[in-house]
């Protein structure tokens, strides 16, 4: 059964620091691109960052570039997203996505259930 659990969220305040994590079982984690999306109520859902299958490419959206850094350890199957100095317009439910081969430009095949995120003081 494959699974994708992300955890980490929470409340932080402006300018604060989250990190989430995303536990993976049920599929060869190691050959998976994995992706972190957010979305807001009414609004479409936005990719962030995304990491290939070796660790060695990464992504990021304009908004979050030199804020957020995602990272992997296929030991522990296990993908982060590293969140600093956080702005309420992070708010939004995070989700961890696998995509169907190692790089960040095919198709996500899975989806995790998404960790809330709100950023408020």
């Amino acid at each position: 059964q494959v699974q994708l659990v992300e955890s980490g969220g929470g409340l932080v305040q402006p300018g604060g620091s989250l990190r989430l994590s995303c536990a993976a079982s049920g599929f060869t984690f190691d050959y998976r691109a994995i992706a972190w999306f957010r979305q807001v109520p009414g609004k479409e859902r936005e990719g962030v960052s995304c990491i290939s299958s070796s660790g060695s490419r990464t992504n990021y959206a304009d908004s979050v570039k030199g804020r957020f850094t995602i990272s992997r350890d296929n030991a522990k199957n296990t993908v982060y997203l590293q969140m600093n100095s956080l702005k309420a317009e992070d708010t939004a439910v995070y989700y961890c996505a696998a995509h169907l081969s190692g790089s960040c430009s095919g198709s996500v095949a899975y989806w995790g259930q998404g960790t809330q995120v709100t950023v408020s003081s």
